[in-house]
């Protein structure tokens, strides 16, 4: 089958809720991928951060492999082997008391909403049914109904409502809002440390210690919505550690599974998870042994393999080489690690050509918010990597 096939195939017979860019991709390695004709691609997405350990890592594979002849899924109705050993390690590396697994992000996101609303009527004394959750402008924390609720986009929102009430909304990296929002009935502030989906916007320095003391001095939750960030993206563990402080709840997800099988989790304390009794929230898959196995691997592997560090050296040298390029079309280049979003002039006449252009040469990444270009590439890229990536971006800015 030729590449147009397949595209027809997924036109004619699947929702048209995505608007990719039209290469068939078929396998990957490390850092590449190949499509259906053969054709080898950077990969400067990594599936939007799940596959930070790189594509099919051999031992996240492996562990798959040997787990999955051995048990798969026992539901929640009984115990398995494996699972308080993802419990242990994944506390142990985070400095977290409890965890509770899911799936995917958003299922992440909604049991912190949930919990947190039990742990103020419980706990702290809000009237039943009037807790408030304060999040931000420009946020992304997933696709439900209660997520796109709280939302301001209007894509995102347009059509679905009505909408769970509950959430107020306030500027991104402004502490002073945070403070002038809460109310007896505030129980939670929702934030990403750095927003991805709106294109890599960075708060000021200072700003997650400052709200870390606001949630404390308030009495609510922090929950950090690490996604996107965690697990090394940023170039440390978790991003919040760039500030030294920790989160009551940090959501993880994506590369917890390497890219290989969906695996979600809430790290909190006792206080707040403790609010949850059996049959109150839960998965039929959250904490399967096959997803467990996974997950410990991935973990362990971003540690051994030196992967942290690797972003932080490799993500300056990118961020510095982007920064240098010569290009009126470029507004601004930020990032940290490698988290790293290209933001141009609105007369450059958007993100996706330029990322089109980068396509047909070879490098695939993704515009977010129409005139920003991401670029987040597997951990284990190289600086001969770099350097490759570099020469056609150059290429595309200067002939564009």
């Amino acid at each position: 089958m030729l590449p147009k096939d397949y595209i027809a195939l997924e036109d004619q017979y699947g929702a048209h809720n995505y608007k990719p860019l039209d290469v068939v991709l078929d396998r990957g390695k490390g850092v590449w991928v190949w499509d259906v004709e053969g054709n080898r691609y950077l990969d400067c997405l990594s599936s939007y951060s799940a596959v930070n350990q790189g594509h099919c890592h051999p031992k996240i594979i492996q562990t798959m492999i040997e787990q999955s002849r051995k048990l798969t899924l026992t539901s929640r109705a009984f115990r398995n082997s494996r699972l308080g050993l993802f419990y242990k390690d994944i506390c142990e590396m985070t400095r977290s008391h409890k965890v509770l697994p899911m799936n995917s992000g958003a299922e992440a996101v909604e049991t912190a909403i949930k919990t947190v609303r039990k742990w103020g009527y419980q706990v702290k004394g809000v009237p039943e049914n009037e807790a408030e959750i304060i999040v931000c402008e420009n946020n992304f924390h997933g696709r439900t109904i209660t997520i796109v609720g709280f939302s301001t986009d209007s894509n995102a929102r347009s059509g679905f409502g009505p909408f769970t009430p509950g959430f107020k909304i306030i500027p991104f990296g402004d502490a002073g809002a945070l403070e002038d929002a809460i109310t007896p009935n505030t129980v939670a502030f929702l934030v990403e440390p750095i927003q991805g989906e709106a294109g890599v916007i960075i708060p000021p320095d200072g700003y997650l210690k400052q709200v870390r003391d606001i949630c404390t001095d308030k009495g609510i939750m922090l929950v950090l919505d690490e996604i996107q960030t965690g697990l090394g993206r940023t170039g440390k563990l978790l991003a919040e550690e760039h500030e030294g402080i920790e989160a009551d709840l940090t959501l993880v997800g994506k590369a917890l599974s390497g890219g290989v099988y969906p695996v979600s989790a809430v790290l909190s304390n006792t206080e707040v998870l403790g609010v949850l009794k059996p049959g109150e929230h839960g998965s039929t898959f959250g904490g399967n042994p096959l997803a467990c196995e996974v997950a410990r691997t991935a973990l362990k592997v971003l540690i051994e393999e030196n992967m942290i560090q690797n972003a932080v050296v490799q993500g300056e040298y990118f961020m510095k080489s982007l920064q240098a390029i010569d290009s009126p079309h470029i507004k601004e280049v930020r990032g940290k690690g490698l988290m790293i979003g290209v933001e141009l002039h609105p007369e450059a006449g958007g993100a996706r050509r330029f990322c089109l252009q980068l396509k047909d040469r070879g490098l695939l990444c993704k515009e977010t918010h129409e005139n920003t270009i991401r670029f987040a590439p597997p951990l284990i890229i190289q600086g001969e990597d770099i350097d490759w990536a570099l020469e056609r971006i150059n290429a595309v800015f200067m002939e564009s």
